[in-house]
C-alpha cells in the first residue's frame, strides 16, 4: 500500500470573510486545537486560545502566533467545570469586544475503561469534559454570536459513529452526543444567523493518541485507513475553516464532516 504524505498547508490561501473575526478555540494548546489556532490567526482572525494544563505549550504557541503578526489572547480554564467554561467564553468575548466564532475542541478520553468496569465517577468526568462543556460553552457564547451572526464548529470523532473500542466506548458516546447537539443547535440558532456544524476527525497523530493509544493499537487503526497513514492535525484544518466561512459554506448547517482518510465512509 502506498503511504501518502500529509499535505503542505498553503500559507497564501486567504478566506476574505474570516479576517478580523474574533474566534475562541478551546483546547488549543496542542494537537488539532493548536493547528486551528495557527490557521485562524493566519486568516487574520483575532484568536482566543484556551488551554487547561499545558501552559508551556500554550504560551509557546502564543509567541509563535504573535511573532508573525497574529493577534491572540490566552486564557486558562478547566472545561470539566461549568463555571470555568462560562468564564473563559466571557473573558474572550469581552477582551475583543465581540465573538464571531466558537470552536469547541476541548476534550479527552480520560483513560480506556470498558463499560463493564465503568464507575459513576468516570462517567461524570468523561461526560462533563466532552459533552456538557460543549453545551455550556455554546450557551455562554450565543448572546455574543447573535449580535453579528456567527458560527459554532464542534469537534466530534469517528468514535461517535463506529462505537469506538478498546475501552473508549464512553468517549465515543460523549462524541455522539456532541454530533447530535450540533444538529439540534443548528435548528435552534439558524434564525439568529448562527450556523452550527461539526468536524469528526479519525485517527489523528496527536498527543491524544500518545496518551491513550499504544503502538500496537495505533498500528491496528492505521491498517484500516485506505490512505495508509494516520492523519496529522493539519489535515483537519481545512474542514474547520470551510465551515467557519459564510462565503464558502453559508448554506451548510447541522452537518458533521468526517476527516479520516477513508477509515469510515458513511
Amino acid at each position: 500500500m502506498k503511504v501518502e504524505k500529509a499535505p503542505v498547508t498553503d500559507a497564501r490561501l486567504v478566506i476574505p470573510d474570516l479576517a478580523e473575526k474574533a474566534v475562541l478555540v478551546t483546547g488549543a494548546s496542542t494537537g488539532i486545537g493548536a493547528a486551528l489556532a495557527r490557521a485562524y490567526a493566519a486568516q487574520g482572525c483575532k484568536v482566543c486560545l484556551h488551554y487547561n494544563a499545558s501552559r508551556a505549550a500554550a504560551e509557546e504557541l502564543v509567541r509563535v502566533i504573535r511573532d508573525v503578526g497574529g493577534e491572540v489572547f490566552l486564557v486558562q480554564g478547566d472545561f470539566s467545570i461549568s463555571a470555568d467554561v462560562e468564564r473563559v467564553v466571557e473573558e474572550c468575548a469581552r477582551h475583543f469586544g465581540r465573538l464571531d466564532g466558537l470552536v469547541n475542541n476541548a476534550g479527552g478520553m480520560l483513560g480506556r475503561v470498558p463499560y463493564a468496569e465503568m464507575t459513576d465517577a468516570q462517567y461524570d468526568a468523561v461526560m462533563d469534559l466532552n459533552a456538557r462543556s460543549v453545551i455550556t460553552a455554546c450557551r455562554a457564547a450565543i448572546p455574543w454570536l447573535k449580535k453579528n451572526g456567527g458560527f459554532i464548529v464542534n469537534t466530534s470523532s469517528i468514535a461517535a459513529r463506529n462505537g469506538a473500542g478498546g475501552g473508549a466506548g464512553l468517549y465515543g458516546s460523549a462524541k455522539a452526543f456532541v454530533s447530535n447537539v450540533t444538529r439540534g443547535l443548528a435548528k435552534e440558532l439558524i434564525g439568529d444567523g448562527i450556523r452550527v456544524n461539526a468536524v469528526a476527525p479519525g485517527t489523528i497523530a496527536t498527543p491524544f493518541h500518545e496518551r491513550y493509544s499504544s503502538a500496537e493499537q495505533m498500528k491496528a487503526m492505521v491498517a484500516t485507513i485506505p490512505q495508509g497513514r494516520a492523519g496529522m492535525a493539519e489535515d483537519c484544518v481545512g474542514a474547520y475553516l470551510f465551515l467557519s466561512s459564510a462565503m464558502m459554506s453559508g448554506y451548510i448547517t447541522g452537518q458533521v464532516i468526517e476527516v479520516n482518510g477513508g477509515q469510515l465512509m458513511p
